[in-house]
Parts: C-alpha cells; structure tokens; sequence
C-alpha cells in the first residue's frame, strides 16, 4: 500500500516546513524502515537518529503523529489503526476512506540540530544532577562484591529498564513551563538510587529531590510520561514513591508542598469532600503561622464573598467512613 509520510523538517534555528514523501510498503515494515528507504532512495539529506532497530538503544525516538514513540517499534499497520481509531471516535463515522498518512516530527522540549535530531544537552544535563550512581562513600567496600537478596534486587528491576530514549521528557507538561524541573526520566532513575540497599545516601538524595519544583514537587503528574515509555518504566509511579518517601520522613509544617498532600489526604479522611476554607488556611497559611500566606488570599476569598461562592458551612460527603478506611487500608499496606 502508499503511504504518505509527512516530515517535519528543520534546520537550527530556522522555522519548521513540512516536506512529503510517498512509499510504498508492507503493513509489517517499521517507521525507521521507512525512514530508512526515504533516506536511502528519495532524499539523503533527512537527519534522523538510529542504532541497534531493536528498542534496546532508545537512539530513533521520534513525534509519531503526535506522540513521542521509537520509530524502530512502531510498525505502519498498527500506526494507522490507531488514527484510523481516534479518528473514528472523533467524527462518530466508519468511513474507511482515509488517505493513509504518518506524520513525523522531532521530539519535544528539546532544540533542533537538524530534521528530526534534536540536542539532548538538557536532558543529560538533569540526569546528572540527581546523582543517577551508587554511592557507597559512607560504607565500608566489600572484598569482592555488595551482595543483595533476590527481593531486593527486584526492587530495581522497572526503574532499570529505561533506555534514556527521551519520549518522557519529550512529552513532559512541567518541563514546558518550568525549565529547573529535572524531568520524569531523572527522577525515575532517582528513585532506582533510593530503592537500591547497596546506596549509602539516601537522606541527601530525598532532600535534594524534594527542593522547590526542580524535583518531585515540580511534577504536573499528567500521565503522559507513563503513556508514552516504551519499557513500561512508569516514571510518574517512581516520582510518586520518591514523595511518599518524603513524606515519611516530613511533617506539615515544613513546606507547603508537604502539606499540600498531607493537608488533602487527611481532609478527605475528615469529610470525604474537601473543606476549602480549612484548605487554603492549613496549606498557604501554615496553620495560622504564616501571616504573609494569609493575607495572600485575602483578596481572592473577598471576590469570592462579593459573588456568593465562599463556602460558609461545610457538610461531609455521603460514604465518608468508608473512604477513611479506604485510605487507612492503604497506608497499612493492606490494600
């Protein structure tokens, strides 16, 4: 069958075109293979990353058609199949006659080197500061080897997985807007340093992670860096176990992020709703400790006064007590 493969092409610091090219091919091939025969029998000079074709590297991980993806993964039939899905959930029809097109673009949140290579400095560069290597430096090292036991080694065995291929951090909410966020791929890699037994510096590490919104707290915690992982990493499930493990060790009056969760878990435990007015005096004013926090929403609860939606009463929720158990259940671990 033809596809018509829409590229977006780029030079550094040049605005974007979008050049096509028509293939034909087997429902079977690969994107990189078609981007292979487009380099090779249409057009040499497309730039585009590859190395082992076997999502091993993590070196081709490209926008396809929207989403950030390996292209040595992703194989045409089941590419269209999925536009040819969302497509028909959007205009509600089953009309077959689509013209079969993939559109390719370079990865997110990163500046263009050229076409579909993009300069990954950034990425690296976070990666680095969340010390992403063992540190035996307070332990005495061992003749031969640190040795662990079987359950803790898997504890390693998801988070090891990744293959610094970019789509999380291509994909990422909270690096659009926020450039100090280090990034799900850093902070799952983060987490495999707390989980593994052999670290000697897990205190430091949680503290360093836990630092305004350059670490776990940055996080918009949108799913898309789990949708889009091609070995099933679940960075947002690292980042979230990095804050629990915060949380352990922190009490409410540390930090706003640390109330923020601590506020929330144990207002909904209170009432099953929220009690907004408690909300916004516990987080933002500390209890009443923080003057500055309160008057802070002075203005915001005077407009809210002004159009009659400031909550004067608070009623809880139907089913209040079998949330609370809920949320105890989990904490015990019984879930």
């Amino acid at each position: 069958m033809e596809v018509i493969f829409k590229i977006i092409r780029q030079q550094q610091n040049s605005h974007p075109v979008v050049q096509t090219y028509p293939l034909q091919v087997e429902p079977g091939n690969t994107i990189l293979d078609c981007l292979n025969r487009i380099k090779w029998e249409q057009d040499g000079t497309l730039a585009f990353r590859k190395n082992c074709r076997n999502t091993i590297c993590g070196s081709c991980a490209m926008r396809i058609n929207g989403r950030s993806a390996l292209a040595c993964k992703e194989n045409v039939g089941s590419e269209l199949a999925r536009l040819q899905k969302i497509s028909s959930s959007l205009l509600s029809t089953t009309d077959n006659h689509t013209i079969n097109e993939i559109t390719i673009a370079p990865l997110g949140n990163m500046p263009v080197i050229k076409d579909l290579v993009v300069d990954m400095s950034s990425f690296w560069d976070h990666l680095e500061t969340v010390a992403p290597y063992v540190s035996t430096a307070a332990r005495q090292v061992p003749e031969k080897e640190f040795l662990q036991t079987p359950q803790e080694r898997s504890l390693l065995d998801q988070t090891g997985n990744c293959i610094m291929c970019g789509a999380c951090y291509s994909e990422c909410n909270a690096r659009e807007v926020n450039s100090d966020f280090v990034g799900p791929h850093a902070l799952a890699k983060a987490y495999r340093m707390v989980a593994d037994s052999r670290d000697s510096d897990t205190e430091n590490r949680l503290e360093n992670y836990n630092e305004g919104t350059q670490g776990v707290w940055g996080c918009t915690r949108c799913f898309y860096c789990d949708s889009v992982c091609p070995m099933e990493v679940a960075p947002l499930e690292q980042i979230t176990k990095i804050k629990q493990e915060i949380l352990d060790r922190k009490k409410a009056s540390d930090s706003r992020s640390i109330r923020h969760r601590k506020v929330l878990v144990e207002l909904v435990k209170a009432g099953g709703w929220i009690d907004e007015r408690q909300f916004g005096i516990q987080v933002v004013g500390n209890y009443f400790r923080d003057l500055k926090g309160l008057l802070s929403l002075a203005p915001l609860g005077l407009r809210m006064l002004v159009r009659g939606k400031f909550p004067l009463s608070f009623e809880p929720s139907e089913g209040t007590q079998q949330v609370r158990s809920l949320i105890e259940s989990v904490k015990s671990g019984d879930w």
